[in-house]
């Protein structure tokens, strides 16, 4: 196909929003997103926004801002025009600085912008329809601004058919809103629609406790009863959050929140990192539930990656993701030993009649008296008969006989059962008291009920021992009868030699041959016969992503996880009182023993209220 030759020529400004717009607005959300970021550089305090539509009839942010200038209204719809970054791009201490997102909606929607700084004794509004922007005029209005955005993507109608349903879009908004609240828990949101329920997130102090509070708001009562403080910060950068308990998790990733210096984030790095942190308690179908605030100088991290400013690159990614890593497993270690709370609602459902779990409610079962008798009430024809002492059928002597269950046991027929010490009954798990089916071990505590898989406990005790003696000293390689050449860019090549040291405390020995190769002389005895090209390639790609070389390390804690779980108590063995409670104390002792080697509980506690209820005592 012959291509003519044509004419190079300036693109009108209308063309260049609306391309600007294809990058910055895919969807509603994105105009939320933006238009929010804007209020918060504002300083905003409150913030409300109305849709409709699922944002494609309409979008309304209003602020408490400081507001603009009526001379600088025609500044903010032009392209590139921004009050939030100097001349150093890589200085960047604001949500916004592109000064592209009010031009790209004005070029594809009605927009109209409201805006009345303090002190002002009135507002003044300009509106964009389709890139035509039109005059300043005086309006009323309180103090901050308000940002309307009605008809989106009228003027590229073709966008409009990549839209989802307004259900979906009305979700997506939730959600970018939501995430918003998370990074400013100081700040009021509220989220309004005939499209929508109302959300209301009240501003709570920024404070530790404050951000639970904002978390249990937006992410849910559940997650902050079954999450971790994570507390850290190396080499100028810090870490702060909170991440679940192994033993509560997802099916998916959606509720993995990410900040960086405020902005929220997506990046493959952090999840990447949240899933390394997890790797030994949680399944790879399953994800755990975490929302982290990354703070570093900004010119550590480059933001201006895309338009969107979702994507970040970090000048350090090691750093930052092993930091991750370790702040979460050590919060891990030093939780001691922790239930998820969603185990025992499970357990709880379980007991409730199905028009209890309709209800989602666990109503106890209340007493309700049989139909009075039309003749009125008499000892003789009353169907509990509570007179009636002189007959078998009654509660008299003989009848109470066929509820007799014998004689008390003696002392010495008591000697076999369970006795659980007092100073057991104040440990976590408490005290042993039966063994059901031969694999549920039930305990008791002072004030809960404790039921443990004594297949997935034993088997996480055995897999903790073998990875401490595995990674306490050098594994055991086996030579190679010839070395193994692997060819690879020279790039690759330099980035194995520079972690050659670490990679032999795994077994794994290896030395540069030539420019664009590494020999292997020596694999890890635990992996048998390994297909080393393909192993040292998965290194190679695993250092040039995350300057990590976990994969090797996976494959012999999957190799020790293995052995763990054919060497573990095995289902169907009787244990005795002794070895129950011995196993007990070992859970209590070993770090992430709430879950087994595959990420299931290894046990359940029931709280003695929570008991209580179920019979209607509470």
């Amino acid at each position: 196909m012959t291509i003519a030759p044509r004419t190079i020529r300036q693109l009108t400004d209308t063309v260049i929003n609306q391309i600007a717009a294809g990058e910055v607005i895919e969807r509603p959300a994105s105009v939320v997103k933006e238009l929010v970021e804007n209020a918060l550089d504002a300083g905003a305090t409150r913030i409300e926004v109305a849709t409709a539509g699922g944002g494609l009839s309409l979008i309304r942010v209003t602020d408490n801002g400081g507001g603009m200038p009526p001379e600088e209204l025609p500044l903010a719809v032009s392209r590139h025009c921004t009050s939030k970054l100097t001349d150093d791009i890589h200085d960047i201490r604001s949500l916004g600085f592109r000064g592209e997102a009010l031009p790209s909606i004005g070029s594809v929607a009605r927009l109209s912008l409201r805006s009345r700084p303090e002190g002002a004794d009135s507002a003044a509004e300009i509106s964009v329809e389709g890139g035509r922007v039109s005059a300043v005029k005086p309006v009323a209005a309180n103090r901050g601004t308000t940002v309307e955005v009605r008809d989106l993507f009228f003027a590229t109608p073709a966008r409009l058919k990549f839209m989802k349903s307004e259900r979906a879009e009305t979700a997506a908004i939730t959600e970018v809103v939501k995430r918003m609240a998370l990074a400013f828990p100081h700040v009021r949101f509220t989220l309004t629609g005939s499209d929508r329920n109302t959300l209301e997130l009240p501003a709570v102090p920024a404070d530790g406790e404050g951000l639970l509070r904002r978390i249990a708001q937006v992410m849910g009562r559940d997650f902050a009863e079954n999450t971790l403080p994570i507390e850290a910060a190396r080499e100028g950068v810090s870490l702060s959050g909170h991440a679940s308990i192994p033993s509560f998790s997802r099916g998916n990733a959606m509720l993995q929140y990410f900040y960086v210096n405020g902005r929220p984030v997506r990046d493959k790095l952090l999840t990447g990192a949240i899933r390394g942190a997890y790797m030994d308690a949680l399944p790879r179908d399953r994800h755990a539930v975490a929302a982290l605030f990354i703070t570093l100088d900004p010119a550590l991290v480059d933001v201006n990656v895309h338009p969107a400013k979702a994507d970040v690159r970090f000048r350090d990614p090691g750093l930052v993701r092993g930091l991750i890593v370790g702040a979460i497993r050590h919060a891990l270690e030093i939780s001691g030993m922790r239930a998820s709370t969603s185990g025992a609602d499970a357990m709880l459902a379980a007991f409730q009649r199905p028009e209890q779990r309709a209800a989602g409610h666990a109503a106890p079962q209340r007493y309700t008296p049989p139909p009075r008798p039309a003749n009125g009430w008499s000892a003789a024809t009353s169907p509990t008969r509570p007179l009636e002492m002189s007959t078998a059928s009654g509660f008299s002597e003989p009848g109470q006989a066929a509820f007799d269950v014998g004689a008390a046991l003696s002392a010495d027929a008591r000697a076999g059962e369970v006795e659980a010490a007092p100073e057991l009954m104040r440990t976590p798990l408490g005290a042993a008291r039966a063994q059901v089916h031969e694999n549920y071990i039930v305990a008791q505590t002072e004030d809960s009920l404790v039921i443990v898989d004594q297949h997935a406990a034993h088997e996480r005790l055995v897999y903790e021992a073998l990875k401490e003696a595995l990674h306490a000293r050098p594994l055991p390689a086996q030579m190679l009868l010839l070395p193994e050449i692997v060819d690879m860019p020279e790039e690759d090549a330099d980035r194995l030699s520079a972690h050659a040291a670490f990679l032999a405390r795994f077994g794994l020995g290896l030395e540069r041959f030539g420019p664009g190769a590494i020999a292997v002389r020596e694999t890890p005895s635990m992996l048998g016969k390994v297909d080393v090209p393909q192993l040292v390639r998965d290194l190679a790609d695993e250092i040039a992503e995350n300057d990590t070389v976990d994969t090797l390390k996976e494959r012999i804690d999957h190799i020790a996880a293995t052995m763990a779980c054919h060497g573990s108590v095995r289902s169907g063995r009787r244990l005795r009182a002794e070895e129950m409670n011995v196993l007990l104390r070992q859970m209590e002792a070993t770090p992430g023993s709430g879950t087994c080697n595959h990420g299931r509980p290894t046990y359940i506690e029931l709280k003695l209220t929570d008991i209580e209820r179920l019979f209607g005592r509470r």
